[in-house]
């Protein structure tokens, strides 16, 4: 049996990054008997020692080292993971920090509740609360995939219980999308989900300054998450229902973020339009109807893409209208869908905080 209640795995690629504040976040005004795995990824352990100052020594500080030379936030996590012996892990970004009795917060909710994974509030620096989620009105235990659409959840932040997910880890290699699976799989093979709407939470910090970004991926590389979930133990157990809430998401998060960071490439988005067309057919082979509880705007950001010759400034456009409140942006183009659960209307009413 471990002597901890939590370990929290944080990942950090460089000495620039406010380590200290992170570690302390986790130790201070904490009552549970909590570690932080601090993983050192591709940098000298001893620089994160260094930066680390009086917690270098901490008892409840342990800091490890793995030197794989990939970018992907995967390999670290995954590293500090394997390290982890606790009943429950969390995992905390090495520029962001725990609000004061956060953890003691899903602990508890964890016990009272069995819940293989605990949410957390997410408090943005600038943008503030984080709207997603879009659960239903006020939901906090007993959380569903589908009906409280899950999957716009796209961080795993919160707690999560091992003894449910021993074996559950990043998708390694990805560039970006790594905890897209890891995530798909909390919400959709978990079980007695609570989400401490109220209590304190994540606070994300937004004053980092070499956070991944773009950096010319390809399209095919931005969607390999895709195929690592539809490639899952689990994916051909969902219902038509779960997998069209997978694939809704999919589409209306990331497939037009893809179309917007390629419309300003040098090329333009001709040169990815083939490619942003397969994942559409990817997404449609396995939820037929999601491109259908699209709104409006957004079917007509596709149009505009599949235009013979594709007019860049229309193309902003469209993609500016598509999260207003205007008929177009919160009804799909067949009128028998307008109430359904994953359509636009009830995702954005369902968005606040």
């Amino acid at each position: 049996m471990s002597e901890y209640d939590v370990d929290v795995v944080i990942a950090v690629h460089s000495a620039a990054r406010p380590i200290k504040r992170a570690v302390s976040s986790v130790l201070k005004d904490t009552r549970a008997a909590v570690r932080a795995i601090v993983v050192a990824h591709n940098i000298d352990a001893g620089e994160i020692r260094t930066q680390l100052g009086a917690f270098a020594t901490h008892p409840h500080v342990h800091l490890l080292a793995l030197r794989d030379g990939i970018r992907s936030p995967a390999g670290p996590m995954n590293h500090g993971l394997d390290a982890a012996t606790a009943p429950y892990v969390a995992l905390l970004g090495s520029d962001d920090e725990f609000s004061p009795g956060a953890i003691d917060a899903w602990l508890a909710a964890a016990r009272t509740t069995g819940a293989s994974t605990v949410l957390a509030r997410i408090d943005r620096q600038i943008a503030g609360p984080d709207p997603l989620p879009p659960t239903r009105r006020g939901r906090t235990r007993e959380l569903d995939a589908v009906k409280d659409r899950l999957a716009y959840r796209s961080a795993p932040l919160g707690l999560i219980s091992r003894s449910h997910f021993p074996d559950l880890r990043f998708t390694p290699g990805l560039g970006s999308g790594e905890d897209l699976e890891f995530t798909a799989a909390l919400w959709f093979t978990g079980s007695h989900i609570a989400y401490e709407r109220t209590a304190p939470g994540y606070f994300v910090h937004e004053d980092g300054d070499d956070r991944v970004t773009f950096a010319g991926r390809s399209v095919a590389q931005d969607f390999a998450f895709l195929r690592a979930i539809t490639s899952s133990s689990w994916f051909p157990r969902l219902g038509r229902t779960q997998r069209e809430a997978l694939g809704v998401k999919v589409l209306r998060l990331h497939l037009f973020d893809a179309i917007l960071l390629r419309l300003q490439t040098p090329e333009g988005l001709t040169a990815h339009r083939d490619a942003l067309e397969s994942v559409i057919a990817d997404v449609s082979a396995f939820a037929p109807r999601a491109v259908s509880l699209l709104s409006r705007a957004d079917r007509a950001v596709l149009e505009e893409m599949r235009a013979e010759h594709i007019d860049p400034d229309r193309v902003l456009q469209r993609l500016s209208s598509r999260w207003g409140r205007s008929i177009d942006a919160l009804v799909p183009r067949n009128p028998f869908l307008v109430l359904h659960r994953q359509a636009p209307y009830r995702t954005l009413r369902a968005t606040v905080v």
